[in-house]
């Protein structure tokens, strides 16, 4: 059995430590934005209020570039999610629990590069091209009334 050595035990401890605190700037679809208290942010964080005031916005960029719109109701819950950038977002994040069944919807559909995965209570669009990539992701029943999904742009 090899033994550690103070060095490297301390390189453990500190990338444990750090493994710990990392955090996603977003909270999860349909999690809530009290999971964003304290949270660091990405590189740009911006917020504004769209569809007539019935849903708040934080924009983010994240490590690759790529701009992402986080689109909550009053009560704070996420219900939708816009990406558009040279990569693709962290969907796991994004998504949180729905990943899984996100990912069984993309797998069974007849094109395998299908544009429009639909499971359950969440839909997610996602297409473009190499390093230009956009796509959006949301709860249709969750949106506000007077909001289509053609406002979350």
């Amino acid at each position: 059995m090899r033994s550690t050595t103070p060095a490297r035990a301390a390189w453990l401890a500190a990338l444990a430590l750090s493994m710990t605190f990392c955090t996603s700037a977003h909270a999860q679809l349909g999690g809530t934005r009290a999971a964003l208290a304290g949270m660091p942010a990405a590189r740009a964080l911006t917020q504004s209020n769209g569809a007539e005031g019935a849903l708040s916005i934080t924009t983010t960029v994240d490590d690759g570039g790529t701009t992402i719109r986080e689109y909550a109701t009053a009560n704070g819950r996420i219900v939708a999610y816009t990406w558009d950038g040279p990569t693709m977002p962290d969907l796991h994040k994004l998504l949180g629990a729905r990943f899984e069944s996100f990912q069984s919807g993309a797998a069974t559909s007849l094109n395998r590069h299908a544009g429009r995965v639909q499971q359950g209570d969440f839909v997610v669009e996602s297409g473009g091209q190499m390093r230009s990539y956009i796509g959006r992701a949301w709860l249709p029943g969750a949106l506000p009334a007077g909001v289509s999904i053609d406002d979350l742009r």
